[in-house]
């Protein structure tokens, strides 16, 4: 844990709420009264949307100067947002150029044929644009929970697809997102993209960083926090993380 922190940064599915969930009330308000402590931010692979349903939309009424504490990076930090005036606004956002989405679609869902994963009943899309951010969702974005533990438990098929999709298109980065997601985005994105641009929009240092997620395992998409050398707090879903943050919030100094 560092001496002094000063920013702290969270996975979001499976962290913050299960996965694809809004927090629950009680995060909410811890979120908050962190954020009177400390800059706050959220990294994970979705979109803006899921942010907006997932995070912003719950968190309780609060003062502004808490709100503009709280950082939002989705697709792994290629996107930047931060709350102002009561909404959401854009610090950066880096897409994919067209040639590199349609290379993306076609492979991942290629591969994904060939090895036998395309499922034919699935809760959505199973492909979706995030502009930054090709994301494969073997049962589709509305998968409930129970299902996508259940299709890849050990995580063998996802790692399978994501290395024969890698050697198809290696311009690009290919990663394990979720619990059955693949994600693909420009070369060397992920959460400590994330972070390094964290560091270089406040000025924080990344040793005045802490990082919490469910995913620190050498294959998990949480790893490259760990790896880079930031200080981490690995949890196992939300009520963990509830339970870390009681026992963190009084130790920080209020702003």
């Amino acid at each position: 844990m560092p001496d002094s922190i000063r920013l702290v940064a969270f996975d979001l599915d499976d962290t913050l709420a299960p996965s694809k969930s809004a927090i629950d009330a009680r995060m909410g308000h811890l979120l908050i009264a962190l954020a009177q402590r400390v800059e706050v931010a959220v990294i994970s692979g979705g979109q803006l949307t899921q942010f907006r349903s997932q995070v912003v939309e719950r968190l309780p009424e609060s003062d502004r100067t808490s709100l503009e504490r709280i950082h939002l990076l989705p697709t792994c930090g290629t996107q930047y947002y931060r709350l102002r005036d009561g909404d959401v606004h854009t610090v950066y956002a880096h897409s994919l150029t067209d040639d590199e989405k349609s290379r993306a679609l076609t492979a991942v869902e290629e591969e994904a044929r060939r090895l036998g994963y395309w499922e034919s009943e699935t809760w959505g899309p199973i492909l979706e644009d995030r502009g930054s951010q090709i994301t494969f969702s073997a049962l589709g974005q509305s998968a409930p929970l129970d299902a996508k533990k259940a299709w890849d438990p050990t995580g063998e098929k996802k790692n399978a697809l994501r290395q024969a999709v890698a050697d198809r298109i290696p311009d690009l980065e290919v990663r394990s997102g979720g619990s059955t997601s693949v994600d693909i985005t420009h070369r060397g994105i992920d959460k400590a993209y994330g972070m390094r641009q964290l560091s270089e929009q406040t000025g924080i240092p990344l040793d005045e960083m802490l990082f919490v997620g469910d995913r620190l395992d050498p294959d998990g998409n949480d790893y490259p926090v760990l790896a880079m050398g930031v200080a981490c707090q690995a949890v196992d879903g939300w009520e963990q993380t509830a339970d870390f943050l009681d026992g963190l919030i009084p130790t920080l100094p209020p702003r």
